[in-house]
């Protein structure tokens, strides 16, 4: 606790430090559907893309900054998020107010621009309702506040759907919600497995948590992700994927990758490792080369 203080980065470096740009990866999973449908490399479908990226973007950072706010008084006692830039002073709390409602404006602004843009807005409001609920406090009821943040990366891939008003299939919808709780528990068992005793100090909903609930989760959770994709992978039905391009080999052997993604993370967890998702993203290079095979493999066999 009598560590020296971080550096000041000041203001302008702050603010940016506080919209955690890291975690723009995460947006990319709007690209998923349009991905699927193989209408990505359009032009119109390549603005409406990137708008709601952008608008995700913009709408996540200024939930962050509220979040920020919202835990300033804790993180200040805390020996590691006391050096994040609202608990530590560089960033006001006024300053982090007015950039939180910008970031929320500007994203909500750009969908305008768009051809009928209702369907984007409905995601991205309701995206905001359940963020603003997990700050408010499902941030600490067990369980809930897991569907909470799995519910950010299942609505961005809706997101990049009704950006371009595409049909979405129901196992499209499956394996990303599912997915997406998979890694969301991932993380929390990571913390969990790590921080050992002093994870409730870390994040307080953790003490609800044992390490035997974390591995049936990921257990249950990876199973409905394999399987769905499967489905999805190999079904000849409308919803699947075989059904609606010509390189059905290249898109059922993505079914091989997504399997030693899964297997990965489940033997990093087991040993003691794991990361958040961006983290795997930015960092694991076991995971950066699968998501390469599985993205060569699907481009093939859609386009």
């Amino acid at each position: 606790m009598n560590s020296a203080p971080s550096p000041s980065r000041g203001r302008a470096l702050g603010l940016l430090n506080a919209m955690r740009p890291r975690q723009w990866v995460k947006n990319g999973v709007v690209v998923v559907a349009p991905l699927a449908a193989g209408i990505l490399s359009q032009k119109g479908i390549i603005t409406h893309t990137a708008a709601a990226f952008v608008s995700f973007c913009l709408i996540s950072s200024g939930v962050y900054l509220f979040n920020d706010l919202s835990d300033r008084d804790r993180d200040r006692v805390h020996p590691t998020k006391r050096f994040r830039a609202i608990a530590s002073g560089e960033v006001s709390f006024s300053l982090a107010l007015v950039a939180g409602v910008v970031l929320l404006l500007a994203g909500f602004v750009i969908p305008l621009f768009l051809w009928h843009p209702s369907s984007l807005l409905l995601v991205l409001g309701i995206y905001v309702l359940v963020q603003l609920a997990y700050i408010l406090g499902a941030k600490h009821l067990p369980v809930i506040e897991l569907a909470c943040v799995a519910s950010g990366f299942f609505l961005r891939a809706l997101a990049g759907a009704e950006a371009s008003h595409l049909y979405v299939s129901e196992w499209f919808l499956v394996v990303i919600g599912f997915g997406a709780l998979f890694l969301v528990a991932g993380k929390r068992a990571a913390e969990l497995q790590t921080l050992g005793e002093g994870a409730a100090n870390y994040r307080p909903v953790l003490s609800e948590y044992s390490p035997e609930f974390m591995r049936g989760t990921l257990v249950m959770t990876a199973t409905i992700v394999m399987t769905t994709y499967c489905l999805w992978a190999f079904d000849n039905s409308s919803s699947g994927l075989s059904s609606i391009h010509h390189h059905v080999a290249a898109i059922r052997l993505t079914v091989i990758p997504v399997l030693l993604v899964i297997l990965h993370i489940l033997r990093l967890l087991e040993a003691g490792g794991g990361a958040a998702p961006e983290d795997l993203v930015l960092t694991d290079r076991t995971v950066q080369s699968l998501g390469a095979i599985w993205t060569l493999l699907f481009v093939v066999g859609i386009y």
